[in-house]
Order: C-alpha cells, then sequence, then structure tokens
C-alpha cells in the first residue's frame, strides 16, 4: 500500500491524516514546530466542516466544547447599539442538520484532530522540518533539516501561506497584498465583560473587537492597530491593547491581562494555479491565502483535505489510478478563486459597515458562508442521468429514515466511512444493490422490508427523486452519479466505478 507524508499539523493536515489513517494508509505528520499551537486563531467551523468532521467520529466532542449562535453585541464610539443574532433564524432542517456554524478556538480543534489521529496510531512529529524534497516515477524523498530522509509515494503540503514545499515547486501564488493594511490579534483574559456575546465596538478610526469562548479563560481580541509618530502600525502587547480598550470602549474598568498568541495579520488575496506536481500535491493556505471576512479561511482547508482524502487513499489503496488525483484540482482550483472572491468583497464590505452604527462584521456575509452549496457540477467525476434538481457533484444532503427494526437512521450515520455508497430508491433499484465491489455499500430506500423507510418522504425530496433511481454517493458525500432504475442501471453504475 501507498505511504503519505504530510507536512503540516493544521487543521487541514490534521484532517488529510485522519481521513487516510481510517481507510488503513500508512501516513506521517510532520511539524517544525517544537509545541501543538495554542492561539485561537481560525474561530469557526462552518456547516458543511462540521458535517465532514462529523463524519470522522466528532461531532459530540465539538459540540461540547463549542457555541452555536454566539450574539453579536455592537457599540459604535463607545455607545451600545444593539444585539444581533446573524443565525437566529437558522434551524436544522431534514437535509442539513447543521443550522449555524460552531464558535471555538483552532488549538482546541486541532487537539481534537490529534486525539482521532491518535487513535490510528499516529502521532504529529514535532521539531520535524522540511527542508527538501525529491521526487521521480516512483516516489518522493523528504530531506528534513536534520538531514534525515524518509521516502514515500506521495507528499502533501499543508505548511501553510509560506509554504517550503510550494516555493521549492516553484509554483507561483499570484494575486495582491497590503502591507499597510493591518490587523492586531491576540487571546487575552478579560475582566469586566458578560462572557455570552461577541462584542464589537466600531468608529470612524477602526475596530476593537473581544470574542468569549466557552469554558476558557481567554478571549479573541482583533483591533485596528495603534500608530506611532510616523503613522507606523506599532506591534501587538499587552500595554498596546489596553490603550485600545480604553480608547474604543470608553471605559476603564475593563481590565486585560495575560495576553498570548500576539500577531498582527495583513490582507492578503493569492492563489496558485495548480494543486499537484507528480506526486506533491499542495492544500490550505499553501495554495489560496485570502480576507478573514466569512470565516472561510480554516473550513476551506478542511474541505480541500476532504476532497484529496479519499482520491488519494483510494489510489494509496489501490481501488483507483493515480488520474484520480487531477480531479482534485479540478475541483478545489475553482472553489480557491470563489473563495478568494467573496472574502474580498466580504472584507470590502466589513470595511465600510464598520463605519455605520449597527452594521459592522456581518457586513461580510455577502454569498453563501455555509459551505453547502459548493460542488463540482462540471467536474469530470460527475455524471448526471436523471436530470433532476438534485445534480451529479452536489453534496449529497441527509435525510431521517426509518431502519428495518424501527431505530431512527440519518442517512449520513449510513453514508460515514470511507466507501462510497450506492443508494437504490424503490423496489425496481433491488437487482442494481447486488454484486457491487467491496468498497460500495448498498442502501435501500423505500425498496422493501429489510431497507430503509423513507416514511417522511424526506430522501426522496431531498435527492429530488420520485420513481425507482440509483444515486451514487461519494466517500466525500458528493454526488457522484445518478440513473434511473433500469435492466442496464447496474451496468452503468459498475461501468462509472471502473473509470475511476
Amino acid at each position: 500500500m501507498a505511504t503519505v507524508v504530510i507536512v503540516g499539523a493544521g487543521p487541514t493536515g490534521l484532517t488529510l491524516a485522519c481521513g487516510l489513517a481510517r481507510q488503513g494508509v500508512p501516513v506521517r505528520v510532520l511539524d517544525r514546530a517544537e509545541e501543538h499551537p495554542t492561539g485561537s486563531r481560525g474561530k469557526a467551523l462552518n456547516p458543511r466542516s462540521l458535517e465532514i468532521l462529523a463524519d470522522l467520529g466528532l461531532a459530540e466532542s465539538l459540540a461540547a466544547h463549542g457555541r452555536t449562535h454566539l450574539p453579536f453585541r455592537k457599540y459604535y464610539e463607545g455607545s451600545f447599539v444593539n444585539d444581533t443574532d446573524p443565525f437566529a433564524d437558522a434551524v436544522p432542517t431534514p437535509d442539513a442538520p447543521y443550522e449555524s456554524g460552531l464558535t471555538l478556538p483552532q488549538w482546541r480543534v486541532e487537539g481534537l484532530l490529534r486525539e482521532k489521529l491518535a487513535e490510528y496510531g499516529v502521532e504529529v512529529e514535532l521539531g520535524t522540518e522540511l527542508a527538501g524534497f525529491e521526487q521521480d516515477e516512483d516516489g518522493v524523498t523528504a530531506l528534513l533539516g536534520d538531514g534525515g530522509r524518509i521516502r514515500a509515494d506521495y507528499l502533501v503540503a499543508c505548511d501553510g501561506g509560506r509554504s517550503t514545499v510550494r516555493k521549492q515547486l516553484g509554483i507561483p501564488f499570484e494575486g495582491n497584498g497590503d502591507p499597510e493594511s493591518a490587523m492586531v490579534c491576540g487571546d487575552v483574559e478579560v475582566e469586566g465583560l458578560e462572557p455570552d456575546r461577541w462584542h464589537q465596538w466600531f468608529g470612524p478610526t477602526g475596530a476593537f473587537m473581544l470574542c468569549p469562548f466557552p469554558g476558557e479563560p481567554r478571549w479573541q481580541l482583533q483591533a485596528t492597530p495603534e500608530l506611532d509618530a510616523d503613522g507606523t502600525p506599532l506591534p501587538p502587547s499587552l500595554e498596546s491593547f489596553r490603550r485600545l480598550a480604553e480608547r474604543y470602549t470608553g471605559r476603564t474598568d475593563l481590565r486585560l491581562s495575560n495576553a498570548t498568541w500576539l500577531s498582527t495579520w495583513r490582507i492578503n488575496v493569492r492563489m496558485v494555479d495548480r494543486y499537484r506536481v507528480g506526486r506533491v500535491l499542495l492544500a490550505g493556505d499553501c495554495a489560496h491565502v485570502h480576507p478573514i471576512a466569512g470565516g472561510l479561511g480554516m473550513n476551506t482547508g478542511i474541505q480541500d483535505a476532504w476532497n484529496l482524502g479519499w482520491k488519494l487513499g483510494h489510489v494509496a489503496r489501490g481501488l483507483a489510478g493515480p488520474d484520480l488525483l487531477d480531479s482534485y484540482q479540478e475541483e478545489r482550483l475553482p472553489v480557491a478563486a470563489w473563495t478568494l472572491g467573496i472574502s474580498n468583497a466580504g472584507m470590502a464590505a466589513v470595511a465600510e459597515g464598520t463605519r455605520t452604527p449597527g452594521v459592522g462584521v456581518e457586513a461580510g456575509r455577502v454569498g453563501d458562508v455555509t459551505g453547502l452549496s459548493i460542488g463540482y457540477r462540471d467536474g469530470s467525476l460527475a455524471d448526471d442521468l436523471l436530470d433532476g434538481p438534485l445534480r451529479a457533484g452536489d453534496r449529497a444532503p441527509d435525510a431521517p429514515c426509518t431502519a428495518a427494526d424501527g431505530t431512527p437512521v440519518r442517512l449520513f450515520e449510513a453514508f460515514a466511512g470511507d466507501d462510497f455508497t450506492l443508494l437504490g430508491f424503490g423496489a425496481g433499484a433491488l437487482p442494481a444493490l447486488s454484486g457491487l465491489p467491496a468498497h460500495v455499500r448498498p442502501l435501500a430506500v423505500d425498496a422493501g422490508p429489510d431497507g430503509l423507510a423513507d416514511g417522511g418522504g424526506h430522501a426522496r425530496r431531498a435527492y429530488g427523486v420520485t420513481g425507482d433511481a440509483l444515486v451514487l454517493v461519494r466517500p466525500d458525500n458528493h454526488v457522484a452519479l445518478t440513473v434511473a432504475a433500469g435492466p442496464a442501471a447496474g451496468d452503468t453504475v459498475r461501468a462509472y466505478l471502473a473509470s475511476l
């Protein structure tokens, strides 16, 4: 079986490692840091990322540490304006179980992913720096900073915006940045504020925001930086944070202490023009960086990893040919371009919104930030023969059903794992559910006493199926193929799988 080296142990690298390790693929995760990060950094998982991490078995632990429906408390020039909840009207639906995102610090997400990875016997190799690599037709050799060498079949770069791998490949990181536009960030302990709101102060000269985390003493601080006499932004520090707090809030009773993860963020809008060079692939921030509006950074990386994970795993396990990896770039490169566009527009809207009392960061929601509408209809893996409202390439929706013994079962529960799922709607689909390859699970819906009952009709409505039909769902829960049930339907499914 092929082996994989992953460079970088952030959410992207860890999600990919979990997906590969669960498939039994030998994987090593390298990170040059001596210790695991403790900064809050990205602080929200969107609904699509929650679906992905739930598939990995993390739903309950994430819910225990995160919070949905965190209200925004907005002030303008020190005065209270309003409390709002951008997702106040959002509720779970039969086809989408997560009504909103989840607020929690990135270090917590990474910790839970590392725990899951450890269940598969894989630990992050800290203090292990990639100095370079060499690749040939048969594999990749990772060259380590201490002189060591690791031979693998594939190498995946998840090493961030300053990626060593991307630079060695010579892949341009095209786009633009604004070195003068900056935001200071940090984690601080706060006394004097209710920890049930994200407090946001705005004014003509900028913004100052403090976001709490459930059960954590530290809050995330984001602010327009102080300027020195020459107009140069001052670096983040506890002393500067305290001065900014008094300036924007007009209060002297707020007490900030124990500042950690001091950081300066500048606008960069850049992406690569390819995700694969031979046996080396890119994912996450090393392939695309963009403004923070919409909170898409960590989420886009996780979703890169989810798309790549099943494909690389199937190639490593001999279930598909290496050309399948080309579809990773084909499907995710347009998503990166879309992400840069929507986050850039959102950042411009936020900049305008902060100058308007009562608006603020909510202005950044200029499009779908849930991730649920992202699909691959135009990709080469999408084969649609039904021409219904749900098309091949779309995210496969959830639906509540009932098992033969009366137990409630959701489709997402049945999909969980690393295999394809062949949904057979109606008795006419039953013949096609037999004789399938071992990596395809058959699942009959409303097709007899031994399958799932769709008593509420939620599955048929979600998939736009009225008669007897087959829907092949990929391991990443996107629709691969739709076809009407019939004598040749099973052959159509097997031919699709063989084409991989």
